[in-house]
């Protein structure tokens, strides 16, 4: 077809830093406007494996009040939710619901505003931040049914404010309060991780040499047929760990358990945590990044907010150099590499399961 994907990267300190490859699609919003009851080709697939909804009632519930007084039964479940799930719903985790509605709200009339303004924050075919799609590196690959609205937050060096709304008053204030906030919650997790690693509790956030931070904002239209069209793919992410706030009202996220998609269904206010590659590979496989993926509906789109904590590209994915203090000591079981190396290896291939981190699997002898 002749059109190849451009490399994606952002200016950082002067330099130019390249993250990976994707290739410009339509806006699916505009798609849907144009012609509601028609879904191009390229967004139509077979769905694999089957959906257990009987199991969401299943998904562990964390109390990150009880984790922050040290409670060990708290601290056992997380462990527990993070060897048999890699997925867990947090409650009580002191955001208040006026900050969660506040971004809810901010990124929804994102959405809203007409396709040209929308338009004035496209990604630039070189660069990750911004209005668009990610991960398309091929035409012939399938299309996801979700239009992508992407920022680096932390550290700010990173942040590219022109892709930033001038025209909506509140974003900057909405994103940044949440934004600090995710911030904190993820914190207070990986030292509780980091706990249960047998470290000491800031060992694990300090081995991130200053938290990369980036916000995906997935919008995904109604879609007259939903049995043959995925939101977003199958995959697990490349992070340490994911902080997502998901719709109240509308079910779409789903997470592969025991070779089959448990519905998670949202608790209002709750966040979702899930397990990234990076925190599989810092457990040398104790806690495994889960494969996720979300689906579409008839009835009403639906937004989600995804906030990836993440390591420092220099950072090395290892298991932190264990002493005889440490628990669950074993020989690595993944290549070191450079979280940047890893992350951008990921951005050049389109979502497709676990293949990412299977390519830094050793050889079990």
């Amino acid at each position: 077809m002749g059109i190849e994907a451009e490399n994606v990267s952002t200016i950082i300190a002067g330099e130019e830093i390249k993250f990976g490859k994707s290739i410009p699609v339509d806006s699916v919003q505009e798609i849907v406007r144009k012609d509601p009851e028609n879904i191009p080709e390229i967004y139509l697939r077979e769905m694999q494996g089957s959906v257990v909804p009987h199991l969401s009632l299943e998904i562990p519930v964390i109390d990150l009040s009880l984790l922050s007084e040290a409670d060990e039964g708290e601290l056992s479940r997380l462990d527990i939710a993070c060897r048999e799930w890699g997925f867990f719903q947090v409650i009580n985790h002191g955001i208040s619901p006026e900050v969660l509605q506040n971004l809810k709200s901010v990124v929804s009339k994102f959405f809203e505003l007409p396709f040209e303004q929308k338009k004035k924050y496209s990604m630039a075919t070189d660069d990750i931040q911004g209005y668009g799609q990610l991960y398309v590196v091929s035409e012939q690959q399938k299309l996801d049914w979700a239009d992508v609205f992407a920022l680096l937050i932390y550290p700010m060096k990173l942040r590219n404010m022109s892709y930033w709304p001038s025209e909506l008053t509140s974003f900057a204030e909405a994103v940044e309060v949440y934004s600090m906030e995710a911030n904190r919650v993820s914190k207070e997790l990986i030292s509780a991780i980091s706990k249960l690693m047998g470290m000491e509790k800031d060992e694990l956030w300090r081995i991130h040499n200053e938290v990369m931070q980036a916000m995906r904002v997935n919008y995904y239209p109604t879609c007259c047929n939903p049995d043959k069209v995925v939101g977003v793919s199958p995959h697990s992410d490349s992070s340490t760990l994911t902080v997502l706030l998901q719709d109240d009202e509308v079910t779409g996220l789903q997470v592969r358990h025991h070779g089959g998609w448990v519905p998670v269904k949202p608790i209002p206010n709750a966040l979702v945590l899930n397990v990234g590659d990076a925190l599989e590979v810092f457990s040398n496989g104790r806690y495994k990044s889960i494969e996720h993926r979300a689906m579409t509906n008839k009835s009403a789109p639906r937004i989600s907010i995804a906030s990836f904590i993440c390591p420092q590209d220099n950072v090395e994915l290892m298991p932190p150099d264990a002493g005889a203090h440490r628990r669950h000591r074993h020989k690595p079981k993944y290549k070191k590499i450079a979280y940047g190396e890893y992350l951008r290896s990921t951005m050049r291939r389109k979502l497709n399961g676990k293949s990412n981190i299977e390519l830094i699997k050793l050889d079990e002898e």
